[in-house]
């Protein structure tokens, strides 16, 4: 048994922590490269260490491995909005009030939020040709978590309401921003960090309030408002690109 910091370990529970990691690559189906990534992304939590690659896992890792699993190949959900899911969770979560009001905007919603485009998928090879992106970008886009790639026997895929990334990337690539400015997919992280943050604020001011409210209604103003709040975003954005180029000459 390898020594930790403040001494060794107690032996490991095997009843608490039954499984090793090629008991869950079995029971899930899931390669170790893969668990180790969601392991590393924090969407699975670490197993009992042993040893510097020796660790034991219990039920509540095979259980959200099955969970990160289905919401990837059922749902098509990127890695941020699936570590939403898991956090949530883990937190004081909401009550079954709460969770039939949302259900019930969220039924009202999909079409205005694309439910069924985003069980669609869509082909990335021929779209990564019409576009100018290359593979490893759109390796950096998943790991960025802002598309999801399904691998499978039909070549990858890609949820029909992710092509307008790839569309955006090709366009900057064809305008010469990324090449003028030496840009790569990771310095997207400065706007996807910066919206996420926007966006959890927006969630702790406005989700309370919005469960207040009738769901026909709560649907009404989140369909209505958004595309308003997203001009809003656009054009103070430009009004800061403006007001700091004149601030320079």
């Amino acid at each position: 048994m390898s020594e930790q910091r403040g001494g060794a370990r107690p032996p490991v529970d095997r009843e608490r922590y039954p499984y090793r990691m090629k008991d869950l690559c079995k029971e899930t189906g899931l390669d170790r490269q893969t668990i180790h990534f969601y392991i590393q992304q924090g969407l699975v939590p670490e197993g009992y260490k042993t040893g510097r690659n020796m660790a034991y896992y219990g039920p509540e890792h095979l259980g959200r491995l099955r969970l990160v699993r289905r919401l990837r190949r059922e749902q098509f959900l990127p890695l941020r909005a699936i570590r939403a899911v898991v956090e949530g969770e883990e937190g004081d979560g909401f009550t079954p009030q709460q969770q039939r009001l949302i259900a019930d905007v969220k039924r009202r919603l999909a079409p205005a939020l694309g439910d069924a485009a985003r069980r669609e998928l869509v082909e990335v090879e021929p779209l990564l040709r019409a576009h100018g992106v290359r593979p490893r970008e759109l390796k950096a886009l998943e790991r960025l978590g802002l598309l999801t790639v399904v691998r499978g026997g039909a070549g990858p895929r890609i949820p029909r309401t992710d092509v307008w990334l790839l569309e955006f990337w090709g366009g900057m690539r064809a305008l010469g921003v990324l090449d003028d400015l030496s840009l790569s997919v990771a310095d997207l992280a400065i706007h996807e960090e910066a919206v996420a943050r926007m966006f959890e604020r927006e969630q702790q001011l406005l989700l309370a309030r919005l469960l207040e409210l009738p769901s026909a209604r709560a649907a009404e103003l989140i369909e209505r408002a958004l595309p308003l709040i997203n001009t809003f975003i656009a054009r103070y954005h430009q009004a800061l690109v403006r007001d700091f180029l004149a601030a320079l000459g």
